[in-house]
């Protein structure tokens, strides 16, 4: 184990034992599951307490009497006494997505886990130059960070409340999950809005550039250079970020509608929108959830010079025409090109001098 650490950076031992903590958390709601009573047939959520009232209305559920009757109250459902397809929709409800989003996020876990054990950090031929290219306004990546950090908000939040029954009543008891789940359910509410607008302005920032051209194709059967030898060609930006991106805006957007359907129940929706609704918002989050693990690894440790171009705008033109040599002939062309020196005094900083950018003392 110790020779583990000497050989791996600070960066891949973290991204390792984050890794561990969130197998953890995915696992022990399984465990916890495994551990509890059989649950009541009747009784999907697990209320076993006898109700005096129960048989009688057993009994007008099971009549052969329309589902909606007669009343002076008016509102959509309003003449339906009886709901008789909660039970079922509770039963679906904990079959499949609180049962199957720990299978899930822990695939995506192992495989980003075997792919970083066997491949590594993606380097770049030569290393990085310290020659900088912008990439990204000061603008783009405010709405970038505002949406990332949102979403990761929302995850985290919707995840209490999906999971965090199984989870945290067996480690915390009722009192804090219900303060813990009261409070992610107000958090979610309110800043969900706030992803809608962040999204909307990604639309409109990035739209243009992430339209599908010529030789993307390539790039997808060539799994990004995976695949085969021999270099794979890519614009501003490659294929799978273009997929990355539209699959941000087109499932946040069903995300965002649903949710609101969901948060606005007195607009006139009735029992089954709401149940659609419900369905549309926990499968599209599972999906961004599940796949933003891996754009955040890809963005971060999962490739060199990666993670410069939301900290600082810049990226280093050896990353330019390792990964997008297209856009890397246009800013050559337009001489777009920042020297070493010229990128630390426009930052701030002092230029390294050619034996300190070497490691020579």
């Amino acid at each position: 184990m110790v020779e583990f650490f000497k050989k791996h950076s600070l960066g891949s031992t973290i991204l390792l034992l984050a890794a561990l903590l969130l197998l953890i958390f995915l696992l022990l709601p399984q465990a916890a599951s495994a551990a509890a009573p059989q649950q009541h047939k009747d009784f999907p959520q697990g209320v076993s307490a006898a109700n005096p009232g129960s048989d009688l209305w057993r009994e007008i559920r099971q009549r052969d009497l329309p589902v909606e009757g007669i009343t002076q109250v008016q509102g959509v459902d309003s003449g339906v006494l009886i709901n008789s397809q909660g039970d079922r929709w509770a039963r679906f409800r904990i079959d499949n997505p609180v049962s199957y989003t720990p299978a899930i996020l822990l695939a995506v876990i192992a495989i980003i886990v075997l792919f970083y054990a066997l491949r590594g950090k993606v380097g770049i031929e030569g290393g990085l130059s310290g020659r900088m290219v912008k990439r990204f306004t000061d603008y783009e990546r405010v709405v970038h960070w505002t949406l990332a950090i949102v979403f990761l908000f929302l995850a985290i939040t919707g995840l209490v409340l999906l999971l965090g029954r199984t989870l945290l009543i067996p480690l915390f008891g009722h009192h804090v999950f219900s303060l813990l789940a009261s409070a992610s359910k107000e958090g979610h509410n309110l800043f969900g809005p706030i992803f809608l607008v962040s999204l909307i302005m990604m639309l409109l920032s990035f739209a243009r550039r992430n339209i599908y051209e010529k030789g993307d194709l390539t790039w997808l059967l060539k799994g990004g250079g995976f695949i085969g030898k021999g270099h794979v060609s890519g614009g501003f930006f490659n294929m799978g970020e273009k997929s990355w991106y539209w699959i941000v805006i087109l499932v946040g957007l069903a995300i965002s509608v649903s949710g609101l359907i969901l948060v606005s129940p007195n607009l006139g929706q009735g029992r089954v929108i709401m149940a659609i609704s419900h369905v549309v918002h926990v499968f599209g989050a599972i999906v961004l959830i599940a796949i933003s693990l891996g754009h955040m690894y890809m963005g971060s440790i999962g490739t060199e010079g990666s993670m410069e171009a939301m900290k600082s705008g810049y990226v280093d033109i050896n990353w330019v025409e390792a990964h997008h040599d297209r856009w890397a002939r246009q800013v050559k062309e337009n001489d777009e090109i920042l020297s070493a020196e010229e990128f630390a005094r426009l930052h701030g900083r002092k230029p390294e001098s050619p034996d300190t950018a070497t490691g020579k003392s």
